[in-house]
């Protein structure tokens, strides 16, 4: 895979660097903060070979490449330069956004730059802990000593991280908002803390408070601190501005926060972990049901991360978290959906995708299965619904508890060990086997079984045509044009359209794209050649009223769309706007019309070989 073509077709379509407010990315999108989103070629995005597909959610335009997304952001910073790009345009861009779009931007890109370090730290002692419970460690041997720091280094020290990646988020000194939460763990503040001592600063009481592993207080640090930096920039000039700023800062925000600030935040965290406890306490099996089921359409919305922090804060504040368990059902459900689209596709391309997507779903990467496949495929996906809400419900009802912070998948199992476990082991597992059997015997319509080249049902019943737009079948000999009329050209259908839409009727290759837009020429992975011709007499628009969506040895898919046209204006100028389809080789074929009415998703046209 060439990450730097990748990178660079998607900056060009996404309206180059100067349509880029900010960029970064997650474990498997490319998340753009763009200037003006309509500049952006969605299609031809999507037809970029690397490119699962496009989202556009809480405000991002989001860019689904896969466990590749880091290469090719590295490659697309490189060419866009946006190490050095001038970040206040996308400061003064965010505030337009709704609340609920900026908490969510900021979340998602303060837990994102070191979520796999996280989740890596996180399995670390999850693996600790097995290995304990087997005996085949001691916790007083040096080994687990020095695994259990790097296990547990980040997860002590979280302020830290978080101070660095919310103060770049707010665009704050980071330096200053990491010396702000290293105070806060501090040993003499964190013993200080923990004999519950009550310090006095100029006479005002601190009231002992441990953040050691939290997660809200620092965040309303770093907010405050958002404030705070800009008035002292105004007040200081330049020539001290580097020095005075950071140390007042410093002189203002660690006793504020430690006076202020910080119990507050630590109120909510605890509010916000009784809250979870009660809820779950009170119903874990309907708990079990929603976040299983519904997990991953939260994914898909990007509200998710909403959740991250307060995952988070249960585990710093009860030592276990009740949702991540739970999650761990609605990941391995899209695994075993994509499962059972690998074990009933007969198309190629479909397979390689859906067993790749097995590989990564039970690692705890879903995107590519979700954009991939069950979510295009619409019926896997809810398969996948139904079996993670099952699994969840199991889990729920055994409590089970996760003891620290990782990515849900078959990886963050020693992180359940403890009462219930043997429920999650039974939850996933009915939650993976249960999509993949819904999938393989009801998550496939008609049309989601594609006949490939190498395919012998097509040996047998040969090509499938669809429909290229919506609309009122005629015979070709009836349209007005005695060209198409004659079937000189070739046997095929016409359609009196009612939208403006062409699409592929074929899975194949692009063999023509006339310069005007009017016509598309196509040959399908079997050799089956189409032509579809927008209008009679189009060509002397000369391109008017039409955008040509693909280019020529493009290979497209069934119902791609290849043509956007304005069917109002082309009838307002006088135009006839029929659509001739045409098999130009269709002295080879025996053709059968299989229905009266093009709508979408009906099948026009069976060809069958007349020698095989």
């Amino acid at each position: 895979m060439n990450y730097e073509d990748i990178a660079a077709k998607i900056l060009q379509n996404v309206g180059g660097k100067e349509n880029i407010n900010t960029a970064w990315h997650c474990a498997t999108r490319l998340r753009f903060k763009l200037v003006n989103e309509d500049q952006a070629k969605t299609e031809e995005i999507e037809n970029i070979p690397g490119v699962i597909t496009v989202v556009k959610s809480a405000g991002q335009y989001q860019v689904v490449i896969g466990n590749s997304v880091g290469k090719v952001f590295d490659a697309l910073a490189n060419q866009a330069g946006l190490d050095n790009k001038e970040s206040q345009a996308a400061t003064t861009d965010a505030k337009k956004d709704s609340l609920v779009n900026r908490f969510i931007a900021f979340i998602s890109g303060t837990f994102t730059p070191f979520l796999g370090a996280m989740a890596g730290a996180g399995i670390l002692k999850g693996l600790l802990a097995l290995l304990v419970a087997l005996d085949w460690l001691k916790t007083t041997s040096g080994t687990y000593e020095i695994w259990y720091a790097a296990g547990d280094a980040l997860f002590n020290f979280l302020p830290i991280f978080l101070a660095f990646t919310a103060a770049k988020r707010l665009k704050v000194n980071q330096f200053v908002a990491v010396s702000l939460a290293a105070a806060l763990v501090y040993p003499t503040m964190v013993t200080v803390a923990t004999k519950s001592q009550t310090l006095h600063f100029l006479g005002i009481p601190v009231v002992p408070t441990t953040y050691t592993s939290s997660v809200i207080p620092i965040l309303l640090a770093v907010w405050v601190l958002s404030y705070l930096q800009p008035v002292l920039d105004k007040i200081f000039p330049d020539a001290i501005q580097n020095i005075f700023t950071p140390l007042f800062s410093l002189i203002i925000m660690v006793p504020l926060t430690l006076i202020v600030v910080g119990p507050l935040g630590s109120g909510i965290s605890n509010m916000l972990a009784n809250a979870v406890s009660g809820v779950y306490n009170f119903a874990p099996v309907i708990a079990g049901v929603i976040m299983g089921a519904f997990w991953q359409v939260f994914v898909i919305f990007g509200v998710h991360w909403t959740f991250v922090p307060v995952m988070m804060n249960n585990i710093a504040k009860m030592g276990y978290d009740p949702l991540l368990p739970i999650l761990a059902a609605a990941v391995l459900s899209q695994a075993g959906a994509a499962l059972g689209v690998f074990l009933k596709t007969k198309d190629e391309k479909q397979k390689t995708l859906a067993g790749s997507g097995v590989v990564t779903g039970v690692f705890g990467i879903t995107e590519p299965i979700i954009y991939g496949i069950t979510l295009k495929m619409k019926r896997p996906f809810v398969c996948a619904v139904i079996a993670g809400g099952l699994g969840g419900a199991i889990i729920g009802a055994f409590k089970v508890k996760a003891s620290s912070f990782t990515l849900p998948s078959l990886l963050a199992l020693p992180t359940y060990l403890g009462k219930g476990f043997i429920g999650v082991i039974i939850g996933i597992s009915v939650a993976f086997v249960l999509a993949a059997v819904l999938t393989y015997f009801f998550g496939f319509e008609k049309k989601d079984l594609p006949t490939s080249a190498n395919d012998q049902n097509q040996a047998q019943t040969g090509e499938i045509v669809t429909s290229p737009v919506d609309g009122t079948i005629i015979p070709l000999t009836s349209v007005h044009d005695q060209v198409f009329a004659s079937e000189a050209m070739g046997k095929g259908i016409a359609i009196v359209p009612t939208d403006g839409i062409l699409k592929s009727p074929i899975t194949g290759t692009i063999s023509a794209v006339y310069p005007t837009g009017h016509a598309i020429g196509l040959i399908s992975d079997s050799g089956v050649e189409v032509l579809l011709h927008i209008g009679i007499d189009t060509v002397k628009l000369n391109g008017k009223y039409f955008e040509t969506l693909v280019k020529k040895e493009q290979h497209v898919k069934v119902k791609q769309k290849l043509v956007k046209f304005d069917l109002d204006k082309i009838k307002q100028a006088g135009y006839d706007p029929t659509i001739m389809l045409v098999i130009t080789n269709s002295k080879q074929y025996q053709i059968t019309t299989t229905s009266k009415t093009a709508a979408k998703d009906n099948w026009l046209l069976q060809l069958e070989p007349k020698t095989k």
